[in-house]
């Protein structure tokens, strides 16, 4: 966002919110008027916020605060921290060091999706199961039939995306994370890589031949 005044107004919020417009407008050295707008414009952008809260007799105060996609508009440098401790287990502790901590990462993945799957009555049901904990874990992920028969899971987002670029391991990690928790009787294949310039990743799943 490059518009001076709102961008300020989502400054005034990280340091001090939750505050009134007028608040806002004080620190700002602008009317409560103009506060307001460009809080009613940040709020229709999805980046702030409002809680109207009572304090005793007459109208509730409105207090304004950044929503999660304000925060965002923050630099985080959670995505090169990843990056930076990977690169720091390879030098202290190998790449076997790193291989042992990713192995231990889908451990825990395996245990998490299994028991979500657990009970699913076939296969398309894991394939719906495991989208929907995509979904949740960030991936932006959705299935389809495929075009040939089999499912197709695609993921729009990868929120791991700088520590990939880092790690490339992780990428394989996951293939053999839906794998396994999607069972021997059906093959996961790779379509789409991000990593690879694609727009987005897609995995196909198809049941084996000799499944039944």
């Amino acid at each position: 966002m490059n518009d001076f005044g709102p961008t300020r107004v989502l400054h005034v919020l990280k340091a001090e919110g939750p505050l009134t417009a007028a608040r806002v407008g004080q620190r700002l050295e602008m009317t409560a008027v103009g506060a307001r707008q460009h809080l009613n414009r940040l709020c229709a952008a999805g980046l702030v916020t409002f809680e109207d809260r009572r304090q005793g007799i007459g109208r509730p105060q409105r207090l304004w605060s950044l929503s999660a996609q304000g925060e965002a508009h923050f630099d985080d440098r959670h995505r090169d921290l990843a990056s930076e401790l990977l690169n720091a287990i390879v030098v202290a502790h190998g790449e076997a060091g790193l291989d042992a901590i990713l192995a231990a990462r889908e451990a825990q993945q395996v245990r998490r999706y299994r028991e979500s799957l657990s009970g699913a009555r076939n296969v398309a049901e894991r394939v719906q199961r495991l989208t929907d904990l995509r979904r949740i874990d960030g991936y932006m992920a959705e299935c389809r039939a495929g075009d040939d028969g089999g499912w197709l899971m695609t993921e729009h987002h990868c929120p791991i995306a700088q520590a990939a670029r880092a790690c490339t391991g992780l990428c394989g990690a996951e293939l053999h994370l839906f794998q396994q928790v999607l069972g021997e009787d059906v093959t996961v294949t790779r379509t789409q890589h991000m990593l690879g310039g694609d727009r987005c990743c897609a995995y196909l799943v198809e049941e084996r031949a000799n499944a039944n």
